[in-house]
């Protein structure tokens, strides 16, 4: 399997669904290893069983023409109303109920809501996710960085729950999707981005504490959307496991997203820097893996783009 030890956390550039070539001068940084790239799996699968991976292919070459590494985030939920990016099939086929839940209007979207989750609790949809992992595990595994799950988190109405749902369903395809995507991937490392659980706060479901004892026994990589020093939600919820397991897991890589960098220091009164972002990320959570988004002040300040 591809190491990641080593002192100092390791800096990639979160592109989403750029293309490399567009932040050319940015990767070629002596201080940037590589970029994270967002795939959806609509753009993965335009038809059932048929694959593409074009995109990956193309962004792969141009990382390695600059002598870089590329990791792959397969994205199975979506934060806009308009994205509802699941192969048609998965959309129109009666097995698949639907194939998205609307997550709840929490960021003041509308009535459509501010995105759609993949039902992953839905066996039949589970199948084509994992049949999706073995596809991409057989032609990129040892060849890209690693290939990251989303986040954990999602905003579902839980008083209205979309058809099969419940939070231990939901907990459990998961678990059943990571274990898939750690046996898949024999060379490539494969990290779960888990940062919240529906229904639950502080462990009171033993959600978080049964996803980082797994991740430790099959040596898989764990990781988050976010880099917030000391932030109570996180606190609650995933930051105490990092540091329990600091030095248990294999790989821990988490970004630093363009949202992130709102964020204030109390201690300051001004945004998180990148040293006490890094930090907080090194010796509090042990991150081996930052994905740091293009608009950085560092990256912009000391690079061109």
């Amino acid at each position: 399997m591809i190491s990641f030890a080593q002192e100092a956390p390791r800096n990639f550039l979160f592109l989403g669904g750029d293309d490399p070539e567009d932040h050319a001068a940015l990767l070629q940084r002596e201080d940037i290893e590589g970029a994270q790239v967002v795939y959806n799996w609509r753009g993965l699968e335009p038809s059932e069983g048929e694959y593409d991976f074009a995109a990956i292919e193309r962004d792969l070459a141009t990382l390695e023409a600059f002598d870089r590494e590329l990791f792959v985030q397969l994205q199975d939920r979506f934060f806009l109303p308009q994205a509802r990016w699941l192969p048609d099939y998965l959309l129109e086929e009666e097995i698949y109920a639907g194939g998205l839940a609307r997550q709840a209007d929490t960021a003041g979207e509308g009535p459509d809501g501010s995105g759609w989750v993949a039902m992953q609790w839905q066996p039949a949809l589970r199948a084509r996710f994992q049949a999706l992992l073995d596809a991409l595990a057989e032609r990129f595994d040892g060849r890209i960085a690693g290939i990251n799950l989303p986040e954990t988190s999602t905003d579902l109405d839980l008083d209205n729950p979309p058809p099969g749902f419940s939070c231990d369903s939901y907990f459990a395809a998961t678990m059943e999707n990571l274990a898939h995507a750690r046996q898949a991937f024999a060379a490539s490392p494969v990290v779960q981005y888990v940062n919240f659980w529906p229904c639950e706060w502080d462990n009171d479901h033993d959600y978080m504490g049964r996803i980082f004892a797994m991740a430790e026994e099959r040596q898989i990589g764990l990781g988050g959307p976010d880099i917030v020093p000391h932030r109570r939600a996180q606190e609650k919820n995933s930051y105490p496991f990092f540091n329990a397991y600091r030095e248990r897991l294999p790989l821990v890589a988490m970004a630093v997203q363009q949202p992130t960098l709102t964020y204030i220091d109390p201690q300051t009164g001004e945004p998180f820097t990148r040293a006490a972002i890094t930090a907080y990320a090194q010796d509090h959570l042990g991150v081996d893996v930052i994905f740091w988004t293009i608009e950085a002040p560092w990256l912009q300040e000391n690079g061109s783009q």
